[in-house]
């Protein structure tokens, strides 16, 4: 969370010279659920949400310089390479859509917080549905 907050504060200065723009953080689809489901993540978790909360007080202090402060929180987007064939399927049985991610989806993701005006504070789950299951 520390260079979430570093790398906001060191591009607000140019985004104000240049009349506005975005600022598009990153979390994790479990800490916009807003529940933990593993043990063991407790750091992460806290700095995820950190992050969250972070985002929306931003996008709050921001606004009058029309600077946009949005989230992504990415789901199962690619899997690690030490992940099993059995993890794998349980992954995507756990998903709606049936899937990983892949790179792609938070490309798709971020453009579309970068083609609209009118978005601020908000967290944007790129999990295949994922948190409702």
């Amino acid at each position: 969370m520390i260079v979430t907050i570093v790398c906001s504060r060191a591009a607000v200065p140019h985004l104000r010279k240049a009349g506005g723009g975005h600022i598009i953080n990153f979390s994790d689809w479990l800490s916009r659920s807003g529940r933990p489901r593993y043990t063991g993540y407790l750091p992460y978790y806290v700095a995820k949400t950190g992050v969250i909360a972070l985002t929306e007080a931003l996008a709050l202090e921001l606004a009058p310089d029309k600077i946009l402060v949005n989230a992504i929180a990415p789901g199962p987007i690619l899997a690690p390479p030490e992940t099993t064939e059995a993890e794998l399927g349980a992954v995507e049985k756990s998903t709606p859509l049936g899937t990983w991610g892949g790179e792609t989806a938070i490309a798709e993701a971020v453009l579309a917080i970068l083609s609209c005006s009118f978005v601020t504070g908000e967290t944007i789950r790129v999990d295949g549905g994922r948190h409702i299951r």
